[in-house]
């Protein structure tokens, strides 16, 4: 049993087998392996890696740290407000040890959120040059260093390899603050 798991875990990662071991489990109950689901957290964390990849292309060498642009469009606000109520979210299923539905909620922002439509809604932006690209710039390395933060207990190897090479405070993720909700990221409108 111990060789398999040596070879899963090879085979696909120790993120990966971690995150499939997390995800959709609830406390008290088993989980059962099946491999299309580590298939799928390693999908998930390449996903991760290229929308990393295309930020880091994308960043002038202006970005040197995590700040919020002054002037936000309206793509920006809605991701912040998602990002904001997934530090809100996400916090509080872990204080509740609700691991499966922190993981859940992740894995949703991430990839249907933050890659599928707000990465997609920047393009342009980030093609264009100036200020506004500036600012989308600054949002992208905002939102994606901070969830990092937050998956961080899930992924650790690929979130920390990824954080080292964004813009950041601090030596390590691990000893990073905690993101934490913020009535200014707030934009109901």
């Amino acid at each position: 049993r111990r060789q398999r798991q040596m070879c899963i875990r090879d085979r696909y990662g120790a993120d990966a087998l971690r995150f499939m071991l997390v995800t959709g489990n609830s406390p008290g109950n088993d989980t059962r392996y099946m491999d299309e689901k580590v298939k799928a957290a390693r999908n998930f964390a390449n996903k991760i890696w290229n929308a990393t990849r295309f930020i880091q292309m994308n960043l002038s060498d202006e970005i040197t740290k995590i700040e919020m642009p002054e002037t936000l469009a309206t793509e920006d606000k809605w991701v912040l407000t998602l990002y904001n109520d997934l530090v809100k979210e996400v916090t509080d299923n872990l204080e509740k040890f609700e691991l499966g539905v922190a993981s859940a909620k992740l894995y949703d922002f991430i990839w249907d959120i933050l890659c599928d439509w707000y990465i997609e809604l920047v393009k342009s932006r980030l093609q264009a040059g100036g200020e506004t690209a500036l600012n989308a710039q600054k949002v992208l390395v905002y939102v994606m260093a901070n969830t990092l933060k937050l998956l961080h207990p899930f992924m650790p190897f690929i979130t920390e390899e990824i954080w080292q090479a964004l813009p950041h405070e601090g030596r390590y993720l691990i000893s990073a603050k905690w993101p934490e909700y913020q009535d200014a990221l707030h934009f109901p409108e």
